[in-house]
């Protein structure tokens, strides 16, 4: 069953939830966003298959949300998905498809949520 993983290797929780897909014996294909970001049809995909809204995923502390001003709730939902992918670094991290779901695995553990049930799964990292 194959897993994706959008990965940012410098970020702790990322390599928190590879690590916790890892120890379940799953071995994902991963997508550094931050070089290779998804496209406008992709992020929104993802963001409908999470069930929320852009917002959602939107990292309000990095220092661009700020000066994009992207707190401004006149903001469409299609302008914050164009922000996010001209600046990858916008996006919450990580973000895990499966078969079972998409979820911002922010803690690392929700990503058991959408891990097919092992016997001996690892619940925590």
């Amino acid at each position: 069953m194959p897993i994706t993983i959008f990965h940012n290797p410098l970020c702790k929780v990322s390599r928190d939830t590879l690590a916790l897909i890892r120890k379940n014996g799953f071995e994902p294909s991963i997508i550094d966003y931050l070089t290779y970001p998804p496209s406008k049809e992709v992020l929104r995909s993802l963001i409908v298959f999470m069930g929320t809204d852009a917002r959602h995923i939107l990292q309000t502390d990095n220092t661009s949300a700020g000066v994009l001003n992207l707190e401004d709730t006149t903001l469409s939902e299609d302008d914050l998905i164009t922000f996010m992918v001209k600046n990858p670094a916008l996006i919450k991290r990580p973000i895990v498809v499966t078969s079972l779901g998409v979820r911002l695995c922010n803690p690392a553990d929700i990503v058991v949520e959408i891990l097919p049930q092992r016997s001996n799964c690892v619940l925590k990292n």
